[in-house]
């Protein structure tokens, strides 16, 4: 048997006349136990009214714009009339009453309020502080460094494309002697190439400072920590400041993942210390065969350095496919010491004379000697170093902090993003998040609903890819069509000496559409970029394929691939079937 029972809205505190901003359901769904109805949202928060009984929707009884109160009837929903006895009516937390000081505020520290707080000024930091600033927020941007860009502007992306690309350089030179142009050996001023990294540094962080100045962002640097549901404290050079907020978004990133049983020693690097270019080192071990590690191996090779990499797993780059990899891997092991795979670094022993490595696996040799160690194994969230329990947030034991796709932590108030809310730890990932954090705290409908998110690894050759790879694919099941496009076919490519270049498609097998695609070859990071578009606009192969490209250019390579698909090629002979 069933019945019909009324939905409404619990005790949420002393609120009346609250805003209805969603509703999440609708007449038909069925929806379970604690299942979101609908979002309230009152001069201090949001938050989703859950359901109290699993049922079907049979009415909706208010709409978007609506005010309510405790008793306001959300909906009626058919149930059980066992499980209707059974389920006790649960009330969710009620909407945050205006907070007092917590007690352990000094008289000597200093308070500020704002509408929004940001944790953490990196690129999605600054990103979610700006946005928020232009739909009208006061907001108050906290950093612990002393330039805002975090990890990526400072010791991170921007730092390494520098130095890669005076790698590039170098290379490109010595390439050419190949081809009837020859130059001498580059003498590399080690102190000019790290001021002129830190020039780039420089300007961009200052180029914030200015924004950030601009849209009247108060900025506090120091290291901050939550002490109460609507407080941060943060300890800075000048003391204590206790600041309050409506909002918050945490973006605190991630740190470079230590080895315990690894020595204390400054030679022994993570890429922090990589960046800072203090010399350079005849023999560097590079341990993990991943982009950061690989991005770092080039630039020292480039400098003159003999470079040997470690790698746990069956390939370099793991999360890319193989094939996509293996122009890069025939590459740099003629320039490498040493690239061991399904190898591990059982030891490190600091000695006067340089890092003795220890070796386990499949292809380990001796124990060797480094004057440096690049240790490049992955990165951890933050989430456990900002005193997130103090708020209530939900924090995992890995560190990460989960959020919904409004950016939402378990506190309705309190928003996260980047790479404290999961993989992949990328910046432009956690640009498109900050965006959307701000977004929801304005009272705008946004949500974070990429399709997919490119990764590329800046080596040399580049490696990009997007969407789903082989491996993925078979793993789930999918079927697909794959089109692999050769670079030695392409004029561009070989006017430039890149023909070992490769561009790759994963087509679905029914509709054609774009699924996934790998790129190998110089600038394959800006030629990813239409593949995403693709993806993203839901383009078949015949899409690309009758888009006019520039000629020549190795963004043809995508557009070959596609008629490789569709069977129009004719810039290469396939054999009928």
């Amino acid at each position: 048997m069933s019945k019909i029972i009324e939905i409404t809205v619990p005790d949420i505190g002393d609120f009346n006349n609250v805003p209805v901003i969603e509703v999440l359901v609708k007449a038909g769904d069925k929806v379970e136990k604690d299942t979101s109805l609908v979002t309230l949202e009152s001069d201090k928060s949001t938050m989703e009214i859950p359901s109290s009984h699993a049922g079907t929707v049979k009415a909706i009884k208010l709409k978007v714009g609506d005010k309510v109160a405790m008793g306001s009837e959300i909906l009626t929903l058919e149930v059980d009339e066992v499980t209707a006895a059974a389920t006790p009516l649960e009330t969710p937390a009620p909407f945050p009453a205006a907070e007092q000081m917590p007690a352990s505020s000094t008289a000597d520290s200093q308070q500020v309020h704002a509408d929004v707080v940001v944790l953490g000024a990196g690129p999605g930091g600054y990103t979610a502080a700006f946005r928020a600033a232009d739909l009208g927020k006061k907001v108050i941007l906290i950093e612990r460094h002393a330039s805002l860009g975090g990890v990526c502007l400072n010791v991170g992306c921007i730092p390494s494309k520098a130095l890669l690309h005076v790698a590039k350089v170098i290379a490109e030179a010595e390439d050419m002697g190949a081809h009837g142009v020859k130059f001498a050996k580059p003498k590399v001023d080690i102190g000019q190439v790290r001021g002129w990294k830190e020039s780039v540094v420089n300007r961009l962080t200052g180029g914030l400072a200015q924004l950030a100045k601009q849209r009247n962002i108060q900025v506090i640097r120091g290291r901050g920590q939550f002490i109460a549901p609507h407080h941060i404290r943060v300890e800075t050079a000048e003391g204590e400041m206790d600041v309050s907020f409506d909002n918050a978004v945490i973006a605190a990133g991630s740190q470079a993942v230590k080895i315990p049983s690894f020595p204390d020693d400054p030679r022994v690097m993570d890429s922090t210390g990589a960046l800072a270019l203090a010399d350079v080192p005849k023999k560097m071990l590079v341990i993990g065969g991943g982009i950061i590690g690989l991005e770092m191996a080039t630039v020292y090779h480039a400098l003159g350095s003999k470079i040997t990499v470690v790698e746990l797993g069956e390939q370099l780059i793991p999360g890319c496919d193989k094939d996509i990899v293996k122009p890069l891997h025939k590459k740099i092991e003629k320039q490498y010491e040493a690239i061991l795979l399904k190898t591990r670094v059982a030891g490190l022993e600091a000695r006067k004379d340089g890092i003795l490595a220890t070796f386990e696996g499949e292809n380990a040799p001796a124990p060797q000697l480094f004057d440096r160690v690049l240790v490049a194994v992955g990165r951890r969230p933050n989430g456990k170093l900002i005193g997130a329990g103090q708020a209530g947030i939900q924090v995992s034991e890995q560190g990460f902090i989960p959020v919904d796709k409004q950016q939402r932590t378990n506190v309705p108030h309190i928003f996260a993003i980047g790479d404290i809310v999961g993989q992949p730890m990328l910046a432009h990932k956690a640009v498109h998040e900050g965006k959307v954090a701000a977004e929801v705290i304005a009272g705008h409908k946004a949500a974070f609903d990429a399709r997919t998110i490119p990764s590329v690894a800046y080596t040399d050759p580049e490696v990009a890819w997007m969407g789903l790879t082989e491996t993925e694919a078979k793993a789930q099941g999918i079927e697909y069509e794959k089109a692999s496009f050769p670079w030695a076919a392409s004029g561009r490519a070989l006017s430039i000496g890149a023909d070992y270049g490769a561009t790759k498609l994963l087509l679905d097998k029914d509709t054609k559409r774009i699924i996934g695609a790998g790129i190998v070859g110089p600038n394959a990071g800006e030629l990813i970029a239409e593949a995403v578009l693709a993806l993203e606009m839901g383009a078949d192969a015949q899409d690309i394929g009758l888009t006019i490209h520039p000629h020549p250019t190795l963004s043809e390579t995508l557009c070959f691939a596609a008629e490789m698909a569709e069977g129009t090629i004719t810039d290469l002979y396939i054999k009928r079937k």
